[in-house]
C-alpha cells in the first residue's frame, strides 16, 4: 500500500482518489489560518507557480486540532486561503490528523515518518518545544503531528519521502522537491 492507494474528501464533500495525483511530487500539508505559521502559504504559493508545470503538486488539509487555529468552515477557510494568499494549489476538506478520527492518510504518513525534532535555530521551536513537552514529557518519541504546518514530500510513485516540521527552512524543502523531481529514477 501506498498514499495512490488512499482516498480523500475535497473541500465541497466529493471523495478524491490520491490516484488522480500519480507522477506528481507531491507536498501534503495539515494547515491553520490563524497560526504563527500561516504566513508560510506564501512561500508555498510561490513554490507551487515555480514547479506546478514540473508535476509538483501542494495537497492542503486544514486541521483544527492545534491550539484551534483553523475554526472555519471549509468554504472559510478557502476563501480565506485565496483572497489573503492568492492559493491556487487544492485546499480539502478540514480533517482531524491525530487521533481515533485521524483520516487514513495521515495515519499511513505518521506511519513512514515519525517526528525528527524542530529546527533548533527557528524562533518558535522552543515555543513549541516548552508547550508540548508540558503537555506530554515524551512527545519527541511518538510520530503523531506536532503542530500545523507539518509537511511531507511523496515521490511521483506515491512513497513518503521525507517530513518535514513546521519549524523547517522553506528554501531547504524547496530544495529537496526540487532534488524529487529531477530524479529521473521517480519517474
Amino acid at each position: 500500500m501506498n498514499i495512490l492507494d488512499l482516498k480523500v474528501v475535497g473541500k465541497f464533500g466529493e471523495t478524491i482518489d490520491l490516484r488522480d495525483y500519480e507522477n506528481k511530487v507531491m507536498l501534503i500539508i495539515n494547515t491553520a489560518t490563524m497560526c504563527g505559521f500561516t504566513p508560510q502559504y506564501d512561500a508555498l504559493q510561490d513554490m507551487y507557480e515555480k514547479y506546478e508545470n514540473d508535476g509538483f503538486v501542494i495537497l492542503d488539509f486544514p486541521c483544527n486540532q492545534f491550539g484551534n487555529q483553523a475554526p472555519g468552515t471549509n468554504q472559510e477557510i478557502a476563501t480565506f486561503c485565496d483572497s489573503k494568499y492568492g492559493i491556487t494549489f487544492p485546499v480539502f476538506s478540514k480533517i482531524d490528523v491525530n487521533g481515533d478520527s485521524a483520516i487514513p492518510l495521515y495515519r499511513y504518513l505518521v506511519s513512514e515518518k515519525g517526528f525528527a525534532g524542530f529546527d533548533p535555530e527557528h524562533e518558535l521551536s522552543s515555543v513549541l518545544d516548552n508547550m508540548l513537552s508540558q503537555s506530554n514529557p515524551n512527545y519527541k518519541n511518538e510520530p503523531d503531528i506536532k503542530w500545523n504546518f507539518t509537511k511531507f514530500l511523496v515521490d511521483r510513485k506515491g512513497n513518503v519521502v521525507e517530513r518535514f516540521e513546521p519549524t523547517a527552512d522553506m528554501e531547504v524543502i524547496e530544495e529537496r522537491v526540487k532534488e524529487i523531481l529531477d530524479d529521473k529514477h521517480n519517474l
